[in-house]
């Protein structure tokens, strides 16, 4: 018995879709049916179905082959997210640029209105050149204080050691925001220092100075090395991307890479930083404040 009323209830229902009902257009004046069609549930459920699904082949037809994907999360070609960061940095170079200018202006004017010293003019971006053969006259005053500076310091053991004064002048900018995660230790051939930091941070030049290289190891990943004027030579491994090529000259505190996690030696987003003078690494903690 219950299964006869189960049939009964399933032919009931299949019959109750699959009854087909008339829709007519009648003229409103004469009363005249102008058009009419038979369509049952099934039918419209189908018909709404398909249109659904032609509507979204169509949509996303539309979205995969024209630039409207480039709008959307996760379809950014390789190119376009370089030429975006290459934008982002030239935007900020360009800030950075007119920030110099208006106070070279500034410096400029009150030279020459007569309210700022001459003296007191400084080197205001790492761009300016200084002529290390240039040799400025020295006052009476200074050559005093330097005079009893000499005396005091006379019988101090640190000026015994020439590697003192490798960096004297120079300031090291610190290549990336981060945190040590391995020090410099000659012993087992570490010869630099491990910074973890957020996936593609930019990588900035520490120094002055010329691209030589630019390449992928299989070890160190992305690799980009600056030779710079003064004997130092600066290296920066496992590089997400490089945005500079050989040859390029950068600037102290320019962004040259992105860190990444790139070859077989890294475990996570860090940068690998060496300092090399004259063919013999350094300990880059001894120059630079992490």
């Amino acid at each position: 018995m219950a299964r006869k009323q189960r049939n009964k209830t399933t032919k009931s229902f299949w019959h109750r879709i699959r009854f087909k009902y008339k829709l007519s257009f009648f003229n409103e004046t004469t009363l005249e049916e102008v058009w009419s069609f038979h369509l049952s549930q099934l039918s419209a459920f189908v018909s709404l179905a398909l249109f659904a699904f032609l509507l979204i082949a169509v949509t996303a037809f539309i979205i995969i082959k024209t630039p409207i994907r480039n709008y959307l999360p996760g379809y950014l070609d390789v190119e376009i997210r370089k030429e975006i960061v290459d934008n982002a940095l030239r935007a900020d170079s360009l800030e950075r640029m007119l920030a110099i200018q208006s106070l070279y202006l500034n410096n400029v004017t009150g030279i020459l209105s007569g309210t700022l010293p001459i003296d007191s003019i400084k080197r205001i971006d790492s761009l300016a050149q200084t002529d290390v053969n240039y040799d400025i006259p020295r006052s009476k005053t200074e050559t005093e204080f330097i005079k009893s500076l000499e005396e005091e310091e006379k019988y101090n053991l640190t000026v015994l050691n020439p590697a003192a004064s490798v960096a004297d002048g120079l300031f090291f900018y610190k290549p990336v925001n981060g945190v040590i995660t391995a020090n410099y230790e000659a012993d087992i051939r570490h010869y630099g220092v491990d910074i973890a930091a957020e996936l593609k941070e930019s990588v900035m030049a520490t120094l002055d100075g010329t691209v030589v290289f630019t390449g992928f190891d299989p070890n160190f990943g992305n690799v980009i090395q600056i030779q710079h004027t003064n004997g130092f030579l600066s290296i920066y491994k496992h590089n997400e991307l490089i945005l500079k090529q050989q040859g390029d000259v950068v600037v102290a505190g320019e962004a040259i890479a992105l860190v990444g996690n790139t070859g077989k030696l890294s475990t996570g987003p860090h940068l690998h930083f060496e300092l090399w003078y004259r063919g013999t690494p350094v300990n880059p903690e001894e120059y630079i404040v992490f």
